[in-house]
């Protein structure tokens, strides 16, 4: 395994808090051995191909629960990847970040065992309590697939927020951590989702390019992330309370994500000038 594995991947790998067994698997399946193979590939993606920047990722908590929630960007999991790969990469002490992947993932073969051996679970409501009473760090997209399947043209907005994440925050007393993920769009600039296909192959659909299948270009990707919000509740109160606290969370996205998108514009215009 030693020639498929970067000794800094590993390092950070085996400085996770996290209890693994003898054989490096955790209560949930995670894999030291695939996260250290993954996490050599990604490296690579996120230092090199994407020269990925992060800002205000001291707001992540180090330790204890914690539920990461932001904008769907990128076509498929894009965004995912390179958000968890930021908490191993960047954050001391790594933190391992588990997503609550869409449940079609189900279909897709050998889809569910490849995610669980890397730290990732269907998005199942008593899979996210369980995680995140074990004081693990949660990431959610409340605009589930219809946030990727955005195009190009849309790509800095965001659709419709589900609530189930600020009930979950609430019942488990987690704090939120709002994130902006900025870039994907124009990593794959998708300008046509194809259902049909996409069913086919197991997926909500299949984002189509300007040059065809939903490759990522090399792009450099951004991510923000906010102070923690943190609400007062039990997840039992009325809707119209839960769409309040939904609202504010996806207020700061967009903050976020309007800044990120300044930010970037500026820079062009200066390289430009």
């Amino acid at each position: 395994m030693a020639w498929l594995v970067d000794d800094e991947i590993m390092d950070r790998v085996e400085r996770l808090e996290i209890d693994f067994n003898r054989y490096g698997v955790d209560a949930y399946g995670a894999s030291k051995r695939d996260m250290a193979r993954a996490g050599t590939v990604m490296a690579w993606l996120y230092r090199k191909y994407f020269d990925v920047s992060v800002h205000g990722i001291e707001h992540v908590p180090k330790r204890g629960r914690g539920m990461l929630v932001g904008n769907h960007s990128g076509g498929l999991a894009l965004d995912a990847m390179i958000v968890s790969a930021s908490m191993m990469l960047e954050a001391d002490p790594p933190r391992l970040v588990n997503a609550m992947a869409d449940k079609f993932i189900e279909r897709v073969p050998f889809g569910s065992m490849i995610l669980s051996r890397l730290g990732q679970l269907t998005g199942l409501p008593q899979h996210a309590v369980r995680l995140l009473n074990d004081d693990r760090l949660l990431m959610v997209f409340p605009e589930g697939h219809h946030g990727t399947a955005k195009l190009y043209g849309d790509r800095n907005t965001l659709v419709r927020f589900g609530t189930g994440f600020v009930r979950l925050a609430l019942r488990t007393k987690t704090p939120i951590v709002p994130f902006a993920f900025i870039g994907g769009g124009e990593a794959i600039p998708t300008i046509a989702n194809l259902e049909k296909t996409g069913k086919l192959l197991g997926l909500p659909y299949l984002p189509i390019t300007p040059y065809g299948p939903p490759l990522p270009r090399p792009v450099a990707l951004e991510i923000y992330y906010s102070e923690p919000m943190v609400f007062e509740g039990t997840g039992n109160e009325e809707d119209r309370v839960i769409q309040e606290y939904v609202d504010k969370v996806r207020d700061r996205i967009a903050e976020l994500i309007e800044r990120g998108v300044r930010i970037r514009k500026g820079r062009g215009e200066a390289s430009q000038s």
